[in-house]
């Protein structure tokens, strides 16, 4: 009995191993290519539990997705004769998964023979089209030329290109840093036309200020004199009116002035004597003028 059972586990172990090698998954995102003996006898493409034959069959999976592949940056001369360094990268999945299998086998193998493919025809296409077609005008149009030509290519392959993308196309690092220059040369030439229409302008609303200034000046001087003038003339009328009044005022008026002219700190000495007529003023504590003492003279003003 314990021989019997021992004798149903192995069987049961063996049926287990058995069911186990002959089933496989295929995943939503996968498709699956069954080999005998190397030899392609069966091609899943949907996702689920499929069976195979144990111990003979083989599988090999392959991405439904789509894949990318980085090209190198290479160089391309344009059709006007400007050199570009072109980085391009291609969208791929894998259509054709014996044919894929018979020429490539591995995904790794798609950078080596694709990725020459794609950079050919890069330098076709973008050799064949002017630098401004290729940064503006008709870039989406020459980035399905190029996939189109890959895929001609790439369908012995059993790959699909979806599409072509350049991800940098710039001008080489000489020829950048001699547009940089003349575009830098450019702007200082713009800048000092600039200053110098600045400064022209400045000059012009600086000299008609300065006209303007003179202008006005003149005019207030012409009319401070005017002023001055009429003060001046009234001043005098009034004087005159003044002598006419009261002649002995307006001679002591005039001799106050003269004290205080004479007087100044620090301005001048006098050396004159006190009964001249300088000092008529001062004998009289009315402020009634004095006669002058007989023979009297003034000294000269000593500086």
């Amino acid at each position: 009995m314990r021989t019997f059972l021992g004798a149903l586990v192995v069987l049961l172990g063996l049926a287990a191993f058995a069911v186990y090698s002959s089933a496989f998954i295929v995943h939503q995102n996968e498709q699956a290519l069954v080999l005998r003996f190397g030899a392609p006898v069966a091609f899943v493409d949907k996702p689920g539990l499929r069976w195979k034959m144990p111990f003979v069959d083989t599988v090999d999976y392959f991405d439904k997705r789509i894949l990318d592949l980085d090209t190198a940056s290479q160089e391309v001369t344009a059709s006007d004769q400007k050199r570009l360094v072109v980085d391009a990268f291609a969208r791929y999945r894998i259509v054709d998964p014996l044919k894929f299998y018979q020429t490539l086998r591995y995904e790794a193998n798609v950078r080596s023979r694709l990725g020459p493919i794609v950079e050919a025809s890069l330098r076709r296409v973008l050799g064949a089209a002017a630098f401004q077609d290729l940064v503006r005008d008709k870039r989406e149009d020459l980035m399905k030329k190029i996939a189109a030509q890959v895929n001609e290519e790439g369908k012995d392959y059993g790959l699909e290109v979806v599409d072509v993308r350049i991800k940098r196309a710039d001008l080489p690092e000489q020829n950048s840093k001699s547009v940089f220059d003349r575009m830098r040369a450019e702007r200082q030439r713009e800048a000092a036309e600039f200053r110098a229409q600045g400064g022209a302008e400045a000059n012009r609303i600086k000299a008609t200020a300065d006209r303007e200034v003179t202008g006005i000046k003149a005019e207030a001087q012409k009319k401070a004199d005017t002023t001055r003038g009429e003060g001046d003339g009234e001043r005098n009328r009034i004087f005159a009116e003044a002598f006419g009044r009261d002649p002995d005022f307006f001679s002591f008026y005039r001799s106050m002035q003269a004290y205080e002219q004479g007087f100044k700190s620090g301005d001048t000495r006098l050396v004159i004597s006190p009964d001249s007529e300088f000092f008529k003023y001062f004998g009289s504590a009315q402020g009634r003028p004095t006669a002058p003492a007989a023979g009297g003279t003034a000294a000269p003003a000593r500086p």
